[in-house]
């Protein structure tokens, strides 16, 4: 992807100052502004990304998802408004504004979204383990 097909400036550049103050409010509005459709009913945002820290906010439509992935750090899954399924293997944790989740690392998960939601994703990445013989 080029720099112009970009939706919004690289995150590199626009989370590249040491102190990121950030009002969700106005992030979710100008999220929910942008022109594009959505991707599998969501929109998505990182709003911080430093070192192994990342936080994403995302916006669902009705019947929005993230099919089941796994990360390599701790996630926490943190509802901020409506209502989201969580699945980790047969278990379904339904969260509501104010209820989140925590997953250890590796462990595989969906979401998905009855109707309009919002989520603050949060990444903490564990370091690689270093090459065997270095």
């Amino acid at each position: 992807m080029t720099t112009t097909d970009r939706l919004r400036e690289h995150p590199n550049v626009r989370l590249a100052a040491p102190v990121q103050a950030v009002d969700l409010a106005a992030a979710a509005a100008a999220l929910r502004a942008e022109s594009h459709d959505a991707v599998a009913g969501h929109r998505q945002i990182a709003l911080v990304r430093e070192g192994p820290v990342s936080v994403i906010l995302f916006l669902f439509e009705a019947g929005g998802h993230l099919r089941e992935h796994e990360t390599d750090g701790e996630v926490t899954i943190h509802v901020l408004s409506g209502a989201l399924d969580v699945h980790v293997g047969d278990e379904r944790h339904r969260l509501t504004g104010g209820q989140l989740v925590a997953l250890a690392p590796g462990i595989r998960h969906a979401v998905q979204s009855d109707g309009p939601a919002q989520m603050l994703l949060t990444i903490h990445r564990r370091p690689r383990a270093a090459a065997a013989g270095s």
